[in-house]
């Protein structure tokens, strides 16, 4: 199973308290969001990784190298040139060569979380699974389950439809690849590069296929988008997270 990490992003709404950085790069203690995500990849058996760059691209280049060197995972790079005027669905889609013929987990690159969570989605039976909290946070994309599949994932579900809020983490089975980088391919063809590629995802939910979604279980997470977002991270997420050594074994 390989990994995909979506790290283009500009990050706009989080400089004026983190700077002209990307934002995996967001100091977590003596760590980065990428250093913990990283890491829970490794401890989940995943050591082939791929991530999207796009703006400042040579901070994340340089800090995997600095911080990792030869004894990290088998990290591999794919450039967003267009990351300025697109969203995750066009580095998703540049990193489908990669990513051909193989299971592989997305994560969006501004989600810190216990390793736990990941580890526990792994081996999933969906062909494509989300990990959702049942709980409600503002601002991020929810979901409508219905029996033991996401049947809706939207920014604009209410409290009242929600059944959960997706914390930014997909895993996918390889029989589901070629259905959905077609559908991701249809999309771009269409010019519909400023979609998340949960629009993909959700056009194959309309046409029949089980999304399936394991729980948070009341472990620490965060998506980190603006101050607030840090705020939050800062005082309910990063207390709880195991420094991450220099070298992941």
């Amino acid at each position: 199973m390989k990994a995909v990490i979506l790290a283009a992003g500009q990050g706009t709404r989080i400089r004026c308290v983190h700077g002209e950085r990307p934002k995996c790069l967001i100091e977590a203690g003596e760590n980065t969001i990428l250093d913990h995500q990283l890491e829970a990849l490794s401890l989940a058996g995943i050591d082939e990784v791929a991530i999207v760059v796009g703006y400042e691209k040579q901070q994340i280049i340089d800090h995997v190298r600095a911080r990792f060197g030869r004894v990290g995972p088998a990290v591999h790079f794919i450039e967003n040139p267009a990351f300025a005027l697109t969203n995750n669905i066009y580095s998703l889609w540049l990193a489908r060569d990669w990513l051909r013929g193989e299971s592989f987990a997305c994560l969006n690159a501004d989600v810190i979380f216990d390793p736990e969570i990941l580890d526990s989605a792994l081996p999933g039976s969906a062909l494509i699974s989300m990990i959702v909290d049942p709980e409600w946070r503002d601002e991020t994309m929810k979901v409508i389950i219905c029996g033991d599949q996401v049947i809706r994932m939207s920014k604009k579900i209410s409290r009242e439809q929600f059944s959960g809020t997706y914390i930014g983490v997909t895993l996918f089975h390889r029989a589901v690849q070629d259905r959905f980088f077609s559908k991701m391919q249809k999309l771009i063809d269409a010019g519909c590069v400023n979609d998340f590629f949960n629009t993909a995802v959700q056009e194959l939910a309309d046409d029949g296929v089980c999304i399936g979604f394991t729980t948070t279980g009341g472990l620490a997470w965060a998506e980190i988008d603006d101050p607030l977002d840090l705020t939050f991270a800062r005082q309910n997420v990063f207390p709880q997270l195991t420094p991450v050594a220099s070298g992941i074994c």
